[in-house]
């Protein structure tokens, strides 16, 4: 627990940031019409990729004692993937959608 309170005091702006670009990311995602939706689907893979690579990393600089880095990067690796795989599955049906049917 006295790590957990050192970690907290030791990067409590980082978790301000954190917390604030959250908020504004959901700020700024409600407010995008439907259309633009598939762009930004794109958009969100590359960003996606680039989780994977700072999880990656994280996994790779963490100390095999420190539990909370490796679990934290295993959780960017996991929720990354999964991200940039739906985002792929669903940019791909919905670029299906704009092309002419066979007769």
């Amino acid at each position: 627990m006295e790590t957990f309170y050192q970690f907290f005091n030791t990067n409590l702006i980082l978790i301000y940031l954190l917390i604030f670009t959250i908020i504004l990311g959901f700020e700024v995602i409600s407010k995008v019409p439907t259309i633009l939706h598939t762009p930004l689907m794109s958009g969100a893979n590359a960003v996606s990729g680039v989780v994977i690579v700072g999880a990656i990393l994280l996994v790779r600089e963490s100390a095999p004692d420190d539990y909370f880095s490796l679990i934290l990067g295993f959780l960017g690796v996991v929720l990354g993937m999964v991200n940039a795989a739906g985002g792929f599955v669903v940019t791909d049906r919905m670029l299906e959608m704009f092309k002419k049917k066979k007769k």
